[in-house]
């Protein structure tokens, strides 16, 4: 006489929860099968039957009662798998982001993981550049910073700040700066049809030159508009103030506060221009630390819509492109917002070893 099959018994719960797996669409067929195994099992059919009627062995269905009747459900999951032996612990992940941390040997710029392999020689190029994809290092990628080490950061970038956040009242808010030596050149612009019989359109590699042009350029902080903008040939003192008189004709009998940078064409020692405007103020932000004027991010746009791989005959012709770029951009314009919560004068360096920490 054979031994007894193991009794099953399910909660109103089980039985529910056994159902939805049958009926369910999405189920997987090994939980299904499991699932219709146990539930016939409850029902008091014999082992034999079932595994006639599911396609299995009989020990299939002997296993999967023994598994519910011992765990419940979560008998029914499969059992953990160790998986194949590490052959390269966290020892060997730390030396490999100690490695980045080293110079690379003499004549070499860069750590690449084909030369941190050979350096290390006992792993594998494969399985350090497993280990950099887990950190998010990418070797080939450089970042730059300049830090600024201005002694008065912090009560430079909150007045600045300050002005951006919080403007006087009846008062006008305007950075300033100028691009110097914008070059007028000449492209082969046009159209080059390959053999395929495609067109690709584009400019030529070779260019000439027409001279250059600076232009002065004041940003209204409170409504985004590139209010003045002045061409000259030079950024000397005398333009500046030939361009700073622009601004004050513009708002007479206005306050005015001007950010600049730390040029020295921008703040001499005794300097009677502004003795003589008393309702200019000018607000210097940190040296090294032009990303606190909000007239750099005009100055990018001006660049990558306008100026980037466009072709001028004279730099009159270039002049006239700026304004015209100006006058659209102005119909349009609305304001930088300032969302930084925290300015930091000097960046932390950290190292890739910290980052196994």
């Amino acid at each position: 006489m054979g031994k007894a099959a193991t009794s099953i018994k399910l909660t109103l719960e089980d039985r529910r929860a056994l159902e939805s797996w049958v009926r369910a669409t999405t189920t997987e067929q090994r939980m299904a099968l499991r699932a219709r195994i146990v539930l016939a099992a409850a029902a008091g059919t014999a082992t034999e039957r079932i595994a006639v009627r599911e396609g299995v062995r009989p020990a299939t269905v002997s296993k999967w009662r023994k598994r519910y009747a011992a765990r419940g459900l979560s008998g029914l999951q499969d059992s953990p798998r160790p998986g194949a032996v590490r052959r390269y612990d966290s020892e060997v992940e730390r030396r490999v982001l100690e490695g980045l941390d080293q110079k690379p040997p003499a004549g070499y710029a860069k750590w690449t993981a084909r030369l941190l392999a050979r350096t290390l020689g006992d792993v594998p190029r494969h399985h350090i550049w497993r280990i950099l994809r887990r950190h998010g290092i990418h070797l080939q990628r450089r970042k730059s910073w300049c830090i600024s080490t201005d002694p008065e950061f912090a009560p430079k970038a909150a007045d600045v700040v300050g002005l951006y956040l919080n403007p006087p009242e009846n008062a006008v808010v305007l950075s300033v700066d100028e691009k110097p030596h914008i070059q007028a050149l000449e492209r082969a612009q046009g159209y080059l049809r390959l053999p395929n019989g495609r067109v690709l359109a584009g400019v030529g590699h070779e260019y000439k030159r027409h001279g250059t042009s600076t232009l002065f350029a004041a940003l209204n902080v409170m409504t985004g508009k590139v209010d003045v903008a002045l061409h000259t040939h030079r950024r000397r003192r005398r333009e500046f103030l030939d361009f700073m008189n622009e601004i004050v004709a513009l708002y007479p009998q206005r306050e005015l506060h001007v950010i600049l940078d730390n040029l020295n064409t921008h703040k001499p020692k005794h300097d009677r221009w502004l003795a003589r405007h008393p309702n200019v103020h000018l607000h210097f932000i940190p040296t090294h630390a032009s990303w606190l004027n909000q007239i750099e991010c005009w100055f990018s746009i001006l660049v990558r819509q306008s100026l980037q791989g466009a072709s001028f005959t004279s730099p009159a012709q270039l002049r006239e492109a700026i304004d015209h770029f100006i006058q659209s951009y102005n119909q349009d314009a609305i304001p930088f917002h300032w969302t930084k919560a925290v300015v930091h004068s000097v960046h932390p360096k950290h190292s890739y070893a910290d980052l196994c920490n």
